[in-house]
């Protein structure tokens, strides 16, 4: 008798803790657990042979998903043909999964009026449906012909089809936003190295263009300078000797990097560095210019200003001269003498 009361107790302690884990628990559809073990060997066997087809049901479903990860379509059809042997009487078991429009049929499937349906949902919007037909009468179980288990797993299924839809949606357009972007950077570097092919040739025909004009003014209007120095009074001769040196220039590199470096300079300015650095002094760029010397000075305050050498002890015939000699070495330290 004790040990009947001590059972007794027992079983209804344990009831009550399974009870307490599936409130907790609300979320998840969890089966009860029966407050008696069957005794009939023969029933034991049939429960545990059918939760054991339920089992492989989502475990196939499971494989699936890794398997068909590239097509939620292939996906569905591999699937509808693994519900029927999941249930109670697969010899007349057929399924039917509806997503987005289409259908996916299990092998000779037909409609009847023994039909077991989930909802498939995503983000709380109904996408399709998951459905299990009869095609004979059998007897009435938790949900006409259909057990309690088979409806938790219908639900299941429709939920697990569901977020795997997701997954391999999402894998699908990161594979294809992997495939732009190859696309993309493979397109960038042809572009880039048609860009620089060009620039080859641009600095190619610069060069040429630069080589003809230096061999137009030697060959030319050199001598013609020349013969006129001969004719000309000595006063004039040193204006000659101005276009001379600004006729080299043309071939030199020195103004177009004055330019450059130094981009805040005016043309006026960029006029005078150049006759500056050619030796002549305020008074002759004056009369060159045709302004007086306070102008002169002004200008060259100015460039020393955009030069960054104001207040600087440094010469600026020096630096222009060093500026220009450095350019064609490459890169030295300035020598500079005070002014």
């Amino acid at each position: 008798m004790g040990n009947d009361m001590t059972n007794k107790k027992t079983k209804q302690t344990e009831k009550e803790l399974l009870e307490q884990m599936m409130s907790e628990r609300g979320s998840l559809s969890l089966l009860p657990v029966p407050e008696t073990i069957e005794a009939d060997p023969t029933k034991v066997k049939a429960a545990l042979l059918e939760r054991v087809k339920e089992l492989n049901c989502l475990y196939g479903t499971a494989q699936l998903a890794e398997k068909c990860s590239e097509s939620i379509d292939e996906f569905l059809q591999n699937l509808v043909n693994i519900l029927p042997p999941a249930w109670q009487y697969p010899e007349v078991t057929r399924a039917r999964i509806t997503f987005k429009g289409k259908s996916f049929k299990s092998r000779s499937f037909k409609i009847s009026k023994w039909r077991q349906a989930s909802k498939i949902m995503i983000y709380g919007e109904q996408v399709g449906e998951v459905e299990i037909f009869y095609l004979e009468e059998k007897p009435d179980e938790y949900e006409g012909p259909f057990l309690r288990e088979e409806r938790m797993l219908i639900g299941t299924v429709a939920e697990q089809i569901g977020k795997i839809s997701l997954r391999i949606s999402s894998e699908m357009e990161l594979r294809e936003l992997n495939r732009l972007l190859t696309v993309e950077r493979q397109s960038m570097h042809e572009t880039n190295s048609a860009l620089k092919t060009m620039l080859t040739r641009i600095e190619e025909e610069k060069m040429n263009v630069y080589k003809s004009v230096q061999a137009n003014v030697e060959k030319i209007i050199m001598p013609i300078l020349h013969a006129l120095t001969v004719e000309i009074p000595g006063s004039q001769k040193k204006y000659v000797e101005m276009i001379k040196v600004n006729l080299e220039e043309i071939t030199s590199p020195f103004i177009n990097s004055l330019s450059r470096k130094y981009l805040a300079l005016t043309p006026t300015e960029i006029k005078i560095c150049k006759m500056i650095r050619n030796g002549l002094r305020t008074k002759e760029i004056a009369q060159v210019q045709g302004v007086s010397h306070a102008t002169i000075n002004r200008h060259r305050e100015h460039i020393r200003q955009k030069l960054e050498i104001a207040n600087k002890d440094i010469n600026l015939t020096t630096y222009l001269q060093s500026s220009m000699w450095d350019e064609e070495r490459g890169g030295s330290t300035y020598g500079y003498s005070p002014a």
